[in-house]
C-alpha cells in the first residue's frame, strides 16, 4: 500500500490540511466530556460554582478564613482581594454591586480582583480547607460536625470553666455566644500555628473531591448569605457550558464534512491518476505482456482494483489519520480524569487487539483469493459473451453456464466468508464497548462512595474510553480492509513497474528520405518469450518502395509473425530490420509507426460511425479522400447502400456490419492514412475472387510509390505481386515472382497446383 503514495504527491496540500482540520475535529470531541462532566459536577452538584475561589465574600467571612490561614496564605489571599462597601465606591459602582450583591448595603465586600487562571487555582488551594472549616464550625447545631479528632484540638481552648467572666466578654460575639474565630486569632503565633499543624494532619487522609465538596458548600451558603441569587447562577453556568458544547459540536461537523470532501476528492484524484497512468502503461505494453497479465485481468485491475484503492484512500484520510489523535488525546483525557482506573483503558484495547488479530489471521488469505476470482469471473464471463455464436452454434450453453457457475460460486464463497466475518466484528466490538460501559460504573461507583471521584468525571471517562475504544475500532476495520487494498495495489503497482520489452532508445535516429518506404530484413530470427525454440529462423529479403512483396506458406510457417516484426510488436532475437535505411530498434515507435498502414487478420472496429472508423488513422482526412479510400477498399457500394452513409453508427466491435463490410473498412482505414509502408495480414481472406481482384488493381493504383506487404492464403492474391517470399517452418524457401518460383521452389509449387488446376496456372 505504502508503494502508492508517491502518487500523491500534486495532493499533499490537500492531505495537510486534513490532517490539521482532523486534529481540530479530534480537540472539539475530545473536549465535550470535560463539559458534559462540568456540567454534573459544577452546574448540577455545584450550582455553577466551579472552585472554592469565591468572587464576593462578607468581611466577617473573610476574617473567619483567614483565622486558620498562615501568614503568607493571608496575605496570598488579601492581596488578591479588593475590601468595598457603599463608602468607597461612587453610586454607578455601588448599583451594580448591589444587583449582584445585595448584602454590600449593610457590610463590606471583599471582591476578587484578579482573572489570571493560575492565581484562582492557587487562592482555591488556600482557601478550601479554612472554608471547610468554618462551615463546620459555623453549622455544627445543625449536626454538621468536625471530626472528633479535630473537635478535640479545639475544645480545650474554648473551655470556659478555664476563664473568669471577664476573660469570657472579650471572646463573645453580639449574640452572646463564644466567638471561637476570636478567641484563635488572640492566641499567641506558636500556640496558634500548633492547632493549625494539627488541624492539617487531619485533612492528610480526606479525599480531595471531599474537601472540594466542604468548600464549595460553604461559598454557596455565602453567596445565599449576600442575596445572590443561585438558581440564575446555576442556569448561566449551565446554559453557557451548553452553548460551547453546540460550537464545539459545529466546528466538529464542519470539520468532518470538509474532510470528507476533501478525501473523496483526493482519493477520486488518486484514482483518475492511476487509471490514466495504468492505461498509458498498458498502451506502451508488447503483445508478450499483454499476454502474461492477460486481458480480463487488466481490465480488472484499471477497474475494480483502482476501485478498491480509491475506497481505501477515502478510509484512510478520513479515519486512519483521525484514530490516532483521537486515541491519544482520548488516554491523556482519561489519564487527567482519574489515573486509578487506566486499567480499564488498557483492558479494552487489548480486547479490541484480540479481535483484530483473529480477524486479520482468518481473513487475509481469503482478501488475497478474492481478486484473483475476481479476475477469472471477468475472464470466464469475457470468453462467454466474446463466443457466443459459436456456443450457440455447437449447442454448449449448458456447458458454458456450468463453468460460469462455477467461477460465480467460487466468487460468491469467499465473498460470503469474508462478509461472515466481517459482520461478526461490530457485535463484538459492541460487546466488548457495554462490557467496558459497566465496569466503568461499578468501579466509578465505588470510588464515589469513598469520596475519591465524582459523578461527572466517571461519566467523562467512560466518554473517554469509548472515544479510545472506538479509535482503535477504526483502526481495527481498516486493517481488516487493508489486505483487500493492499492486493490491490500490489497488483496496480505490478502493471506500473513491469518492465517493457519493447523499449525506444534515449538518441533516436532520424529516418533517411532517400530511402523512403524501404523495408530490408538482414538475417532475422525470432522466438515467442519463454519459448524453447525458434519460429523464424535467418530470414533475409528487401521490399522496395512501389512494388509488392508478397508472404506466402502453410499453416504456422511464421508469415503473421514475420511482418509483426516490421511495427515492433515483438522485437526481432537476432538480425535487424531497416526501415527508410535505419534500425527499427533506433527509431522513434510513434514516428515508424506513423509510416505504416496495417491491417490486421481480423477486422477491428471502434464504436462510432463508418467516417470515424475510416478517419482513424488520419484524423484531418477529408471528405474525398475518405471517399477515395472507400472506394479503393470495394466498400463504397454497401456504404451507400445506408441511409446515413458515412454517418452510419457502428457498434462496439463492429458487430452490426458482416466480416467482409468489416475487413473491406479496415483496409480503407489503413489507405486513408496514406502511409509509405502497406501491411495487409491476409486481409483478403473474407472476400469473394471478385472483390478481391477489383480490390487489388484499385490497390495498386492507389499505393502509387508505397511499399505493399501482403500476408496472403490464396495465391490468387500474390500473383501480380513483383516479389513472393515463401515461408516454411520459419524459413524462407524461395523469393521471386509467380513465374520464378514456379520453376524454382516446390513449396511455392505444391501450394499453387493445391489451388489451382495447372491451366489456370498458364493461364495466369
Amino acid at each position: 500500500m505504502t508503494k502508492l503514495f508517491k502518487y500523491l504527491k500534486q495532493s499533499w496540500v490537500a492531505i495537510l490540511t486534513i490532517l490539521i482540520l482532523l486534529a481540530l475535529q479530534a480537540t472539539t470531541e475530545l473536549s465535550l466530556p470535560t463539559y458534559t462532566s462540568n456540567i454534573v459536577n459544577v452546574g448540577i452538584q455545584q450550582s455553577g460554582i466551579e472552585n472554592a475561589t469565591i468572587k464576593a465574600i462578607r468581611e466577617s467571612e473573610m476574617d473567619k478564613l483567614t483565622t486558620f490561614m498562615s501568614d503568607s496564605d493571608k496575605n496570598k489571599v488579601l492581596d488578591s482581594y479588593k475590601l468595598i462597601n457603599k463608602d468607597n465606591l461612587s453610586e454607578d459602582e455601588f448599583n451594580k454591586y448591589k444587583d449582584d450583591y445585595p448584602a454590600i448595603k449593610d457590610e463590606s465586600l471583599y471582591i476578587l480582583n484578579t482573572k489570571d487562571k493560575e492565581t484562582i487555582e492557587k487562592l482555591s488551594d488556600i482557601l478550601a480547607k479554612p472554608m471547610l472549616l468554618v462551615y463546620n464550625i459555623e453549622n455544627s447545631s445543625e449536626g454538621n460536625k468536625l471530626s472528633d479528632s479535630m473537635t478535640s484540638k479545639l475544645a480545650p481552648s474554648a473551655n470556659q470553666t478555664n476563664m473568669d467572666p471577664s476573660q469570657m466578654a472579650k471572646f463573645m460575639d453580639k449574640d452572646g455566644k463564644f466567638d471561637i474565630f476570636a478567641y484563635i486569632n488572640a492566641m499567641p503565633n506558636d500556640a496558634k500555628e500548633d492547632i493549625l499543624s494539627q488541624i492539617d494532619k487531619q485533612f492528610v487522609n480526606l479525599p480531595e473531591t471531599m474537601l472540594d465538596q466542604g468548600a464549595i458548600t460553604f461559598v454557596k451558603a455565602e453567596y445565599k448569605a449576600m442575596g445572590v441569587d443561585l438558581d440564575s447562577l446555576q442556569m448561566n453556568y449551565i446554559f453557557m457550558t451548553g452553548l460551547k458544547m453546540i460550537g464545539l459540536t459545529v466546528i466538529s461537523v464542519i470539520c468532518s464534512v470538509t474532510v470528507g470532501f476533501m478525501a473523496a476528492r483526493v482519493a477520486a484524484t488518486l484514482g483518475k491518476n492511476l487509471r490514466a497512468m495504468t492505461f498509458k502503461k498498458v498502451m506502451n505494453f508488447s503483445k508478450k505482456e499483454i499476454s502474461e497479465f492477460s486481458t480480463a485481468s487488466l481490465i480488472t485491475r484499471s477497474t475494480n482494483d483502482i476501485q478498491q484503492i480509491q475506497q481505501m484512500m477515502v478510509m484512510m484520510l478520513r479515519m486512519v489519520f483521525f484514530a490516532p489523535f483521537m486515541a491519544i488525546g482520548g488516554i491523556i483525557k482519561a489519564l487527567s480524569t482519574n489515573l486509578s482506573m487506566s486499567w480499564i483503558i488498557a483492558l479494552g484495547v487489548v480486547c479490541v487487539f484480540g479481535i483484530v488479530l483473529v480477524m486479520f489471521t482468518v481473513v487475509m488469505p481469503r482478501f488475497k483469493k478474492l481478486q484473483n476470482l475476481v479476475d477469472r469471473l471477468n475472464l470466464v464471463t469475457r470468453e462467454i459473451l466474446t463466443g457466443l455464436g459459436v456456443i450457440r452454434a455447437f449447442s454448449n450453453e449448458k456447458f458454458e453456464e456450468d463453468r460460469f457457475d462455477v467461477a460465480n460460486q467460487d466468487l460468491t464463497k469467499v465473498n460470503m466468508f469474508v462478509n461472515r466475518m466481517m459482520s461478526c466484528m461490530m457485535p463484538a466490538m459492541m460487546l466488548i464497548m457495554n462490557l467496558i460501559s459497566i465496569l466503568i460504573v461499578w468501579v466509578g461507583a465505588k470510588n464515589i462512595d469513598l469520596g475519591n471521584m465524582q459523578v461527572g468525571d466517571m461519566m467523562a471517562f467512560i466518554q473517554y474510553t469509548m472515544q479510545i475504544v472506538m479509535s482503535f475500532l477504526m483502526i481495527s476495520m481498516i486493517s481488516v480492509m487493508m489486505p483487500r487494498a493492499a492486493v490491490s495495489a500490489n497488483r496496480i503497482d505490478e502493471v506500473l513497474t513491469t518492465d517493457i520489452s519493447i523499449k525506444e532508445v534515449e538518441n533516436v535516429e532520424k529516418f533517411d528520405d532517400d530511402k523512403k518506404g524501404l523495408v530490408e530484413f538482414k538475417n532475422v530470427s525470432f522466438k515467442y518469450p519463454d519459448a524453447d525454440e525458434k519460429i523464424l529462423h535467418d530470414i533475409s529479403f528487401t521490399a522496395k518502395p512501389g512494388q509488392t512483396t508478397a508472404f506466402i506458406g502453410s499453416t504456422g510457417s511464421g508469415k503473421s509473425t514475420l511482418i509483426n516484426l516490421i511495427p515492433r510488436f515483438y522485437d526481432v532475437t537476432e538480425g535487424e530490420i531497416k526501415v527508410d535505411g535505419i534500425n527499427i530498434k533506433n527509431a522513434s515507435i510513434h514516428d515508424l509507426r506513423e509510416k505504416i498502414g496495417y491491417v490486421p487478420q481480423k477486422g477491428v472496429l471502434f464504436s462510432g460511425t463508418i467516417e470515424s472508423n475510416i478517419k482513424y488513422g488520419n484524423k484531418n482526412a477529408g471528405e474525398d479522400l475518405v471517399e477515395t479510400a472507400s472506394r479503393v477498399a470495394q466498400a463504397t457500394e454497401f456504404i451507400d447502400s445506408k441511409p446515413d452513409r458515412y454517418e452510419t453508427p457502428i457498434s462496439q466491435g463492429g458487430s452490426n456490419v458482416s466480416g467482409g463490410q468489416k475487413q473491406r473498412l479496415s483496409i480503407a482505414r489503413a489507405i486513408a492514412k496514406e502511409p509509405e509502408i502497406y501491411i495487409f495480414d491476409d486481409s483478403f481472406s473474407a472476400l469473394d475472387f471478385k472483390t478481391d481482384a477489383k480490390l487489388r488493381k484499385a490497390l495498386k493504383e492507389e499505393t502509387g510509390d508505397a511499399t505493399v506487404l501482403i500476408v496472403a492464403q490464396r495465391i490468387s492474391t500474390i500473383l501480380h505481386a513483383e516479389q513472393i517470399v515463401v515461408l516454411d517452418e520459419g524459413k524462407v524457401v524461395g523469393i521471386g515472382n509467380h513465374k520464378q518460383l514456379l520453376k524454382n521452389c516446390e513449396v511455392y509449387k505444391e501450394i499453387a497446383l493445391s489451388q489451382l488446376s495447372k491451366e489456370e496456372l498458364e493461364n495466369e
